[in-house]
């Protein structure tokens, strides 16, 4: 079972406690999907203006950071490539990239106007010095910008163990809005506000589904079927609809902070 602070409601997991019959790797994606949810990512990462220079904690393969580098931005990211992912070669050529944890870049080396981390938060051990880190990374008045699996959405109480975002062996801990600003507020952000993406994660109730009445686990997910993935596009305007009426079982937060001036 997921243990839950009483006070703010955070979650965390010991795999061993909470398997929730979990794939073999981290990453159980679909390279189709990850794509359309890339381009609304950005799309709500530059919803009040396009920074000079971001830096993402986890680039992967730099997907994010070439839309940036496309529009003029200067780049920079850390990531310790656990996937043994190829970086874009533009990105590589024109970013200041750090193959290794955010935590171990020297001080002083980054001041960006945008930190963000995309379904990163989720997998770290001591997300209270991720943060702080980031807020070192940011120039006076920068924007730190997180997209995470909710730990108070609805889908949860409604899946339970099926819900898909505990698939993913490395999740292991759930923020809630409550939790997550009280992380951001402790690391010396202001201005913070909490966001639940209407359209982030489309596939994850179909998932759940899937989940629930599997038969067993498999190495790659339910993602790996086509049928599961045939589901998720067929349903997607009646999953929209649901979250426009209910907020609750949107299964993403976007955290959104400034470093004070």
């Amino acid at each position: 079972m997921l243990q839950q602070c009483t006070a703010c409601g955070h979650l965390t997991r010991d795999l061993a406690a909470a398997p929730a019959a979990h794939r073999d790797q981290a990453y159980g994606g679909e390279p189709t999907l990850d794509k359309a949810r890339l381009a609304l990512t950005y799309r709500e990462m530059v919803r009040s203006g396009v920074p000079d220079s971001v830096f993402e904690i986890g680039f992967g393969t730099g997907s994010m950071l070439r839309r940036f580098v496309d529009v003029g931005a200067t780049v920079a990211g850390a990531d310790p490539d656990q996937l043994g992912l190829r970086v874009d070669e533009v990105v590589r050529q024109h970013g200041d990239l750090y193959a290794c944890p955010v935590e171990e870049i020297p001080h002083g080396s980054v001041a960006v106007d945008l930190v963000f981390g995309i379904h990163v938060l989720e997998h770290v051990i001591d997300p209270a010095k991720t943060l702080r880190i980031a807020h070192a990374l940011l120039k006076p008045g920068g924007q730190v910008q997180f997209f995470t699996p909710a730990g108070d959405s609805a889908g949860l109480t409604v899946y339970g163990s099926a819900w898909w975002m505990l698939e993913d062996p490395t999740h292991v801990r759930f923020f809630t809005a409550a939790s997550a600003e009280q992380a951001l507020r402790a690391a010396g952000f202001i201005d913070i506000e909490v966001r639940r993406p209407l359209l982030d994660s489309l596939s994850t109730d179909i998932a759940s589904i899937a989940r629930r009445f599997a038969r067993k686990s498999t190495p790659h997910g339910v993602l790996a079927s086509k049928a599961v993935l045939g589901a998720a596009a067929v349903t997607a305007p009646l999953v929209i609809a649901g979250r426009a009426v209910v907020p609750a079982m949107r299964p993403t937060l976007q955290l959104i902070a400034r470093r004070p001036r």
